[in-house]
């Protein structure tokens, strides 16, 4: 089922003013697999004169007749030529394309996988406007191979985009559109899995209920999304071994780069490149305590960054076994047990996300961050949230609680209000204590409490 259009008016903007420029403009899209790349060029064409080209792994004389062939309803007889290569197809649409027509070649890099030319072909084409009149969008999955044909600075084509758009996953506040039934614990649930991939909730929207969808689509071998997390990493690598590794040990709880060494019998310095690069796909996250230096690295901590790779590393992998013999009962029942813990941690990243979004206890908080380290009691201390606020003269701690019942609350503040005594950072500023509940019975008066309402309407 198709799901209503959400949060992309910002790029639907950007892309219609390029488009409705009077000279040729290049625009290029980019940005993981299923996030609505495609759907956000073919909402911008519209009823705009133009070509939307999908390419594929075929031969390119094979791509060449079929883009030829979209070619043809705009310009009539365009495909009764064979086009022996790139350039001559590309010549031609370029001198006979309407003016301010658009052409938008989708999943750009396998079509340069056919046609390596075709990057240099097409900055030679746009530098000259005697031989180019058409808007250009080049689009692509794959972040690797859209930097190294577009916007490195040794590929042919940089620096000529007007528009550069990088398409990251829906906020999670969206997915009560898609969702409008569930309750905030079943919005925690579907954040949890399917994070902000808009055809992820496409698929998760047909069945009744979060679990049921896991196990129709992520648990079953037979499932569309079981082997997905390959599909991401083929994207952007051509071996993906110690990817698959290192996700594996960090959704098994290893969070450490000395653990992950550890545990794959490497020196840390042999990872130091491959989680980097995870880092900056966006797939895995290096938290640092609050007030750290981000070059520390002995105190650093990596985290799976997406949800649903984070879901599926935890509890696929480990039950691959069980999973090939059809025991997904069994698997589905073992989640279940884990999944209280598993959301709790979902629940505090939630809830960090939220605090810069809005004003608490009257004021702007800048981006929160946790902490780990040692009190000034020299005990181990943890807190889920801290924050300074935008004038840097308070800070804001707390703590996140997926359900809290009306007796909880006396023990609950009265913790938060011992960590804080104990917090090394709390002499000399004012301190806000506060609790982050997704779901439960009102705060005690006075106290700061932030319910999961206000989180998912704030993360939008």
């Amino acid at each position: 089922m198709p799901l209503p259009w959400m949060d992309r008016e910002e790029e639907l903007k950007r892309l219609d003013r390029a488009l409705g420029a009077r000279d040729p403009a290049l625009v290029v899209i980019y940005g993981r697999r299923r996030c609505g790349k495609s759907r956000l060029v073919l909402e911008a064409l519209g009823e705009r004169l133009g070509v939307y080209f999908v390419g594929d792994e075929r031969e390119g004389t094979l791509q060449r007749q079929s883009l030829a062939a979209a070619m043809d309803r705009v310009i009539p007889g365009f495909a009764s030529v064979d086009y022996p290569s790139w350039e001559s197809l590309l010549v031609r649409w370029g001198n006979e394309a309407p003016r301010r027509a658009v052409l938008a070649l989708d999943e750009f890099p396998y079509l340069a996988a056919s046609g390596p030319e075709l990057s240099s072909l097409l900055q030679k084409l746009i530098d000259d406007p005697k031989r180019w009149r058409s808007h250009l969008i080049l689009c692509g999955s794959s972040q690797r191979m859209m930097h190294g044909l577009v916007l490195d600075a040794s590929a042919p084509l940089y620096g000529r985009a007007r528009e550069i758009l990088k398409i990251e996953p829906l906020l999670p506040g969206w997915l009560h559109t898609a969702f409008p039934r569930h309750r905030t614990r079943e919005l925690i649930e579907a954040h949890a899995v399917w994070g902000g991939v808009p055809r992820y909730w496409e698929l998760a929207v047909e069945f009744d209920s979060v679990r049921e969808a896991v196990r129709e689509l992520v648990l079953d071998p037979l499932g569309v999304l079981f082997e997905e997390p390959t599909r991401l990493l083929l994207d952007e690598m051509q071996e993906i071994v110690q990817a698959s590794s290192v996700l594996s040990l960090i959704g098994a709880g290893c969070h450490r780069l000395s653990e992950i060494a550890g545990r794959l019998q490497k020196p840390s310095t042999a990872l130091s490149g491959p989680l980097r690069r995870l880092v900056d796909m966006g797939l895995v996250r290096r938290d640092v305590p609050f007030g750290t230096g981000e070059r520390d690295n002995k105190r650093s901590r990596y985290v799976i960054g997406d949800p649903f790779l984070a879901f599926w590393f935890r509890f696929v992998p480990p039950n691959r076994s069980l999973l090939a013999a059809r025991q997904i009962d069994l698997v589905a029942a073992e989640i279940e047990k884990e999944l209280p813990t598993f959301l709790g941690h979902v629940w505090e990243e939630l809830a960090r996300r939220s605090v810069s979004a809005f004003e608490v206890a009257g004021r702007r908080w800048r981006p929160a961050a946790p902490w780990w380290g040692t009190g000034v009691d020299k005990r181990a201390l943890e807190i889920d949230i801290v924050a300074e606020s935008v004038d840097r003269k308070a800070l804001l701690i707390g703590e996140a609680k997926l359900r809290v019942g009306a007796r909880d609350w006396p023990g609950l503040t009265k913790d938060v209000l011992d960590k804080v005594s104990r917090f090394p950072f709390a002499e000399g500023r004012e301190i806000i204590p506060s609790v982050w509940f997704a779901e439960g019975a009102k705060p005690p008066t006075g106290w700061v409490a932030v319910d999961g309402a206000q989180v998912f309407e704030g993360l939008r």
